[in-house]
């Protein structure tokens, strides 16, 4: 099994559509190109960013082959791993090999809501999927709110002690004192994983706190300047890290502004308005924004300097 390198920025991308809700393939390629020129070291795929968990076990495994051909060995492409159950998720798995992934972002599944949660459960599903594939697993602590869950530290330590297959995980608790105590799990682990943030509310207060990368939907735009931002806090240049982040923060707030399912929507509306997508389609039950949101975030496009300011008439 390869190890990829994790240390960087993983953009979890978008998945260009067609008005009838269809993959629009071409237009991911030409996205993907974009996105990989902006120095990230993986991009994620079929994941919550791309709309994956909405797609068809056929249409995934398109995306996925579409994307790893485009992305063309530049980076580290990580396919998310969303299932229901353990035999599906091996299908999955098996499939996401077949089309080409590095990696796999192993999603949660329903049988590892409510507490107390038996380490067994999530250890026999993960293991189950390193049996099946000879692929580099990343785990996934996300918060229950979002349909996650949040590992205690016997199960997180069995998981990265017991599984050689796991190489990272994605801390996404949206919680600076539970990333913190995950940190402090890890650096306690027989076994060295990488840890990545998916706190995309303090990514730079994540680098800070010891998050070597991140796995994050926010860097799916102005990806340039969340690698600057990367490259700075890791060389110990934290006032230039934090004068990048402070920045990029009206724009990350008016993504994830509440309700935060729509910030696939508002994604793909500042892509539009960038150039890097034709439309802004999501698949329902997703819905589009509105106009509120498109200004709030062609205002914060302009602050950035990413996009110019619309004339003013005589």
């Amino acid at each position: 099994m390869k190890t990829p390198d994790l240390n960087g920025i993983i953009a979890a991308t978008v998945l260009p559509m067609n008005e009838d809700y269809s993959p629009d393939l071409p237009g991911l390629r030409r996205y993907l190109e974009w996105v990989v020129g902006q120095g990230v070291v993986g991009v994620a795929i079929n994941v919550d960013t791309g709309e994956g968990p909405h797609l068809s076990r056929e249409e995934r495994r398109a995306v996925l082959e579409a994307a790893v051909d485009a992305v063309g060995g530049r980076a580290t492409v990580v396919a998310g791993l969303a299932a229901t159950y353990t035999a599906q998720a091996l299908e999955l798995a098996r499939d996401a090999r077949a089309a080409g992934a590095d990696a796999l972002l192993v999603f949660p599944i329903p049988a590892f809501a409510g507490q107390p949660l038996e380490p067994e459960v999530p250890y026999a599903y993960h293991a189950a999927i390193a049996d099946a594939v000879d692929l580099p697993l990343i785990l996934f602590q996300l918060q229950p709110a979002l349909g996650g869950v949040i590992f205690d530290d016997e199960t997180l330590a069995r998981l990265v002690d017991g599984i050689e297959s796991v190489v990272a995980i994605k801390e996404a608790s949206f919680d600076a004192v539970k990333f913190v105590r995950t940190r402090d799990v890890l650096r306690q682990c027989r076994r060295k994983v990488t840890f990545l943030t998916g706190n995309d509310n303090f990514i730079y207060e994540s680098f800070v706190l010891g998050a070597e990368g991140a796995l994050i939907g926010f860097a799916a735009i102005a990806t340039d300047l969340q690698v600057r931002m990367h490259q700075a806090a890791m060389a110990g240049n934290y006032l230039e890290a934090a004068r990048l982040w402070d920045q990029l923060l009206p724009l990350e707030q008016a993504i994830f502004a509440p309700p935060v399912r729509n910030y696939r929507a508002r994604l793909k509306e500042g892509l539009v308005m960038l150039g890097v997508l034709d439309r802004a389609v999501v698949r329902p039950p997703l819905l589009p924004v509105g106009q509120t949101d498109r200004d709030r975030i062609r205002r914060a496009l302009i602050d950035l300097g990413l996009l110019q300011a619309a004339p003013v008439g005589d």
